[in-house]
């Protein structure tokens, strides 16, 4: 069995993971084998496993939430530990905006449908504001930042490399960051399928992505010149952000599901899902 596994320039771990042997090396060992199958959205990571496409894929917090209440039946493998600087909501310096509950009204860019939507509605909510009806989200792009400056936008959520090169130029001041609001990991999971019926696999993807992981924290120089030759950027803003990362794996915990299950929440009440999910669902069962 050739174990296909998803990436996408959003997720870190799985983005060095392809450049690096372990998935193969570990995989090996229980007798599979690995291919890498790349895509743009992150989002689509739970409807490309319901269709085989990928047999395995990580993103922020948001896309498994959204998946679920699309019916996939995903089961969560991992997580990474808590981002708290991998990103921040952003404003101009001169911004009467100073917290978050002086976006009311005003337009935000954002990676709709990431962990940053969880980010904000969140943020929101815990202001007593709601994500649907208080602010105008909009998809941010590559004139995100150029908007913000402006004065044609209220507020971005950066993160990573484009964070620390708006950080470095100046001019902007950050409202909230990614660690006041929510603990940012990424997540990793699978179909039920495979997560109940060949856990060694799991495992061995676990192993592989922590050695992935610890390739990082030890090469962030040379990490940082793959994503900036790959992705744009300075090699050297890159490696700023990827020094901030915590680089290890950890398992699904009770702590984790909540937060999730409190951001579904938010997300059913604001209407970005449009059923009530349970997130302690997308857990493997255990064998009889």
């Amino acid at each position: 069995m050739t174990i296909t596994i998803g990436v996408h320039n959003s997720n870190p771990s799985l983005y060095y993971l392809s450049r690096l042997d372990y998935a193969q090396q570990e995989l090996a060992a229980v007798g599979e084998s690995a291919i890498f199958h790349s895509y743009v959205n992150g989002v689509r990571t739970g409807e490309l496993l319901t269709e085989g496409v990928i047999d395995f894929g990580g993103t922020g917090s948001t896309p498994p939430v959204t998946a679920q209440a699309a019916g996939h039946d995903i089961v969560y493998t991992a997580v990474s530990a808590p981002r708290p600087d991998h990103g921040a909501l952003l404003v101009p310096d001169d911004s009467p905006v100073r917290t978050v509950a002086d976006l009311k009204g005003g337009t935000v860019h954002l990676a709709i449908g990431s962990w940053q939507t969880h980010l904000v509605a969140k943020a929101l909510d815990d202001a007593g504001l709601s994500y649907a009806t208080d602010i105008t989200p909009v998809r941010g792009d590559e004139n995100s930042e150029k908007l913000l400056r402006s004065g044609e936008i209220t507020a971005w959520v950066a993160q990573g490399a484009q964070l620390v090169a708006a950080l470095r130029t100046g001019g902007v001041r950050v409202v909230v960051r990614t660690g006041d609001v929510i603990s940012d990991r990424s997540v990793f999971f699978t179909r039920r399928d495979l997560a109940e019926q060949r856990p060694e696999v799991i495992d061995a993807l676990t192993r592989a992505l922590q050695r992935a992981d610890d390739w990082a924290k030890e090469h962030p120089r040379e990490a940082a010149e793959i994503a900036a030759e790959h992705q744009g950027g300075t090699a050297q803003d890159w490696e700023t952000a990827l020094r901030a990362l915590p680089w290890r794996i950890e398992p699904v915990t009770d702590a984790f599901l909540a937060e999730q299950q409190q951001g579904a929440d938010v997300f059913h009440r604001t209407g970005f899902i449009e059923r009530a999910v349970t997130v302690a669902h997308a857990v493997a069962r255990k064998a009889v």
